[in-house]
C-alpha cells in the first residue's frame, strides 16, 4: 500500500464518523445497498461508498469504502432512530448528517469533521446481482499461474502469466504495484487495477507478468522495503527471460504509484529492462510526499489554511520523532500519546496500533526514500503519466521532479491525463454499468496511450 495514502487512511480512520439524519421515515429494507457521495474538490472528487446488507435481525452489516484513500471495508454500525439512520464507526470524531429525498434515493447534507465541514449527497444503488458470481468469460489468450525465485531473498513468488494468441514470442511487462502488500492484480476494494491493465495490454499482443508482493496472495515473506521489491521485480524479468514466448530484447516494467519508482530503479541495476512505464510515480522524498498528502485529503474535505497548516505542524512534528528516536519502543510510545493528545475520542488501544504501524522498519525506510537519487542511471525509454486529479500524487509537483532528474535521458516521454485520479480511473460518469451499478474502470484513454507508446518503442532499430 502506498506509504503517503497508508498514512492519510491512519489519520482519517482515527478520526472517522459518519451519520445520516433523515427528515422522512426511513424503511430499513430500503436501506440496503450502496449509497455513494462525491466530496467535490479542486480537479476532482473523492467519492465515499457505504455498503449496507440487511441481516435477518432487523439489523444492517455494514461497511465504508473511500477508494481514494485506500480505506476499504471500513466496519460501520448502523442504527435507526425514528426518522434519523445513523452511519457509525467506534472511536473516532466525524458526522454526515442529511435529508433523505422523498424518493428514498437520495440524501442530501454535510459531511462534518472537527473544525471543518464540506456539503455532500448520497445517492442510493441497489446491491448489485449475479446468478453466477464464479462466471468468467473465457479470455482470448492464455492464463498460466506461475511460482518463480528471488534467489537473493530465498523467497517463492506466486503470480500470472498472460500470453497473447498465437506462435510469438512477444513483448512483455511486468506490472508492479503500488507498494507491497498487494495481489497480482493491485485489487482496491473491487478495483482490479493491474487485472485491468494486463487484460487490456495481453489482448493486444504484449505478454503480461503479474505478480503477489511479499506477503500477499500465494507469495511468502513479509512486507517489502523499496530496494526489496527492486530485487522482486529483477527475478521476475529473469523469469520472463526463461520462457520460449518471450522476445527478451523486448521487455518492460511498469509500475504504478511507488512502483513506478521501482520500475525506474529497476532500469538502473544490471540487466535492466528495455523500457519503462511509471504511473503517479513519486517525485519527493517520502517524508515531503506524506506532508504533501496529508494535506490535499484535508483541503479536500474542506478544511481551511490556519487547520491544514497546523495538521501539517503536527504530521511534521510526528515524522520527526519516528526518524530520529532510535528507540523503536520509545518512538512509539511518543507517537501514541500524540496521537491521543491531538484527538482525545481515540482510545488507548487504537493509538497503540496506530502509533506501532507508523513506525516499522518500512515505513522509517520510506520516510527517508528519495525516489530520485540514482535516476540519471536510468538509459531505456521511459513513459511518464499523471492524472490530473491525482491529489496524492500531484503532477505539479511530482512529474516536473521526475523530470528534472530524466533530464539526461533524451527519450523520456511524458503526459498529463485530464480528469485521470491516482487509480487511473477517469471521470466516474464514464464507468460502465454492470447489473444497474456503475463499475470503476480504468481510463481508456490512459490504457491507450500506454499501448500505443509501448509499440513505438517496439519499432525503433
Amino acid at each position: 500500500m502506498n506509504y503517503p495514502l497508508r498514512l492519510g487512511r491512519l489519520l482519517l480512520a482515527l478520526l472517522f464518523c459518519c451519520a445520516v439524519a433523515s427528515g422522512h421515515a426511513a424503511n430499513a429494507a430500503s436501506l440496503e445497498g450502496f449509497w455513494k457521495g462525491p466530496l467535490k474538490v479542486p480537479g476532482g472528487q473523492l467519492e465515499v461508498v457505504f455498503r449496507l446488507v440487511s441481516l435477518t435481525n432487523g439489523s444492517y452489516f455494514a461497511t465504508l469504502d473511500v477508494p481514494l484513500q485506500k480505506i476499504s471495508r471500513l466496519p460501520v454500525t448502523v442504527t435507526t432512530h425514528g426518522d434519523t439512520v445513523v452511519f457509525e464507526a467506534e472511536d473516532v470524531g466525524s458526522r454526515f448528517t442529511g435529508q433523505l429525498m422523498a424518493s428514498g434515493k437520495e440524501v442530501q447534507g454535510t459531511w462534518k469533521q472537527p473544525g471543518y465541514s464540506v456539503p455532500m449527497t448520497l445517492q442510493y444503488a441497489p446491491p448489485p446481482i449475479s446468478t453466477a458470481p464464479k462466471a468468467r468469460l473465457t479470455p482470448p489468450y492464455r492464463e498460466e499461474d506461475v511460482q518463480y525465485i528471488n534467489s537473493a531473498a530465498n523467497l517463492r513468488f506466486g503470480g500470472q502469466l498472460t500470453v497473447p494468441a498465437g506462435e510469438g514470442p512477444f513483448p512483455a511487462v511486468v506490472l508492479v504495484a503500488d507498494d507491497a502488500g498487494y495481489d497480482r492484480d493491485g485489487t482496491v476494494g473491487d478495483y482490479r487495477l493491474l487485472g485491468i491493465l494486463g487484460d487490456y495490454l495481453t489482448r493486444r499482443g504484449i505478454a503480461v507478468l503479474r505478480f503477489d508482493s511479499r506477503g500477499a496472495g500465494q507469495t511468502g515473506g513479509t512486507l517489502a522495503t523499496v530496494d526489496e521489491t527492486i530485487m522482486d521485480v529483477q527475478a521476475a524479468l529473469t523469469y520472463l527471460r526463461t520462457r520460449p514466448e518471450v522476445n527478451m530484447s523486448q521487455l518492460g516494467v511498469i509500475g504504478h504509484g511507488l512502483g513506478g519508482n521501482v520500475a525506474l530503479l529497476t532500469a538502473t541495476q544490471p540487466l535492466p529492462p528495455n523500457f519503462v512505464v511509471a504511473l503517479a510515480a513519486h517525485g519527493q522524498r517520502g517524508d515531503a510526499l506524506a506532508v504533501e498528502q496529508q494535506a490535499n485529503t484535508l483541503k479536500s474535505l474542506g478544511a481551511d489554511e490556519a487547520q491544514v497548516e497546523a495538521a501539517v505542524k503536527r504530521q511534521q512534528s510526528m515524522m520527526e520523532i519516528i526518524q530520529n528516536t532510535a528507540d523503536v519502543a520509545q518512538s512509539r510510545a511518543i507517537v501514541a500519546n500524540m496521537i491521543r493528545q491531538t484527538n482525545p475520542s481515540v482510545d488507548s488501544v487504537t493509538a497503540r496500533a496506530g502509533a506501532v504501524e507508523l513506525t516499522t522498519r518500512r515505513y522509517r525506510s520510506y520516510l527517508a526514500f528519495n525516489p530520485l537519487s540514482g535516476l540519471s542511471g536510468v538509459k531505456c525509454p521511459v513513459l511518464l503519466l499523471n492524472g490530473t486529479a491525482d491529489l496524492n500524487v500531484t503532477p505539479e509537483t511530482n512529474l516536473t521532479a521526475l523530470n528534472k532528474a530524466l533530464k539526461a535521458n533524451n527519450a523520456v516521454t511524458t503526459r498529463k491525463l485530464p480528469g485521470v485520479n491516482h487509480l487511473f480511473q477517469g471521470d466516474p460518469a464514464t464507468w460502465p454499468i454492470v447489473n444497474g451499478v456503475q463499475r470503476e474502470s480504468f481510463s481508456p484513454e490512459a490504457e491507450e496511450i500506454i499501448r500505443q507508446w509501448i509499440v513505438g518503442q517496439l519499432k525503433k532499430p
